[in-house]
């Protein structure tokens, strides 16, 4: 098992959910159960899932794990490209890049386990 308090991409995807929690605030409140609720969803997606494989007894039940997370990064960058789309956030907004620096890590990590 692994400790998920240790691992970097956890740390990383916490600190992504704060800064999306902090982009979505300022969306138009009519979004409040639409955009912003599946945007912040996705993003709860990625550490949970994390956690929660971490406690999985094999690295091959980690690994499908850590791929949903991956899933829910895709998806969240979706959502945020369409409120981009929308005009409700900036693609030059930071978050992408952090995005993109997690989906990579997170690849790495599952190449690391299936050795």
């Amino acid at each position: 098992m692994h400790n998920f308090r240790q691992l970097n991409i956890w740390k990383d995807a916490r600190a992504l959910v704060k800064q999306v929690y902090v982009l979505t605030s300022s969306f138009p409140m009519e979004e409040k159960f639409g955009l912003v609720s599946q945007i912040n969803r996705s993003a709860i997606s990625v550490p949970s899932n994390i956690a929660e494989g971490s406690a999985r007894g094999t690295d091959k039940d980690f690994c499908q794990f850590l791929r949903i997370s991956l899933g829910s990064l895709y998806e969240l960058e979706t959502q945020l490209l369409l409120a981009v789309d929308l005009g409700f956030a900036s693609e030059s907004n930071d978050i992408f890049d952090k995005i993109v620096h997690l989906q990579k890590m997170i690849v790495a990590f599952i190449k690391t386990l299936q050795k």
